[in-house]
């Protein structure tokens, strides 16, 4: 899958709300770091590690705005990542920096949100 291909697919799931469909783009070992964990989940590292953590997590913000939706602005891409640039909740816009692993999942992300 290309960049563009995979950043579509990326914005059209979490704009769907299917968490399985959105877990699917991420690996058993996943680790995310963003200010939105330590905010919303009062998680003062900002990480989470592995997907059963990851999971819940989303499962309780998609439920607190059942109104999300993301706007994708730009994507770029360097070597085995990618970074997106979207508009996110709060009208908050995010760059959001995407690793993968050897089959194709991200399996390490850092967000970062405009103040």
């Amino acid at each position: 899958m290309n960049t563009k291909e995979f950043a579509l697919k990326w914005i059209k799931s979490w704009n769907s709300h299917d968490l399985e469909d959105i877990l699917n783009h991420y690996s058993e070992d996943i680790e995310i770091t963003t200010p939105m964990i330590k905010l919303a989940g009062g998680i003062n590292t900002g990480t989470l590690k592995g997907k059963t953590a990851v999971a819940a997590y989303w499962k309780k913000a998609l439920e607190k705005i059942p109104d999300l939706h993301f706007e994708l602005l730009e994507i770029t891409e360097s070597v085995h990542s990618i970074a997106l640039y979207y508009k996110s909740v709060m009208n908050k816009k995010s760059i959001e920096v995407m690793f993968f692993n050897e089959e194709g999942k991200v399996n390490k992300v850092i967000a970062h949100y405009t103040s």
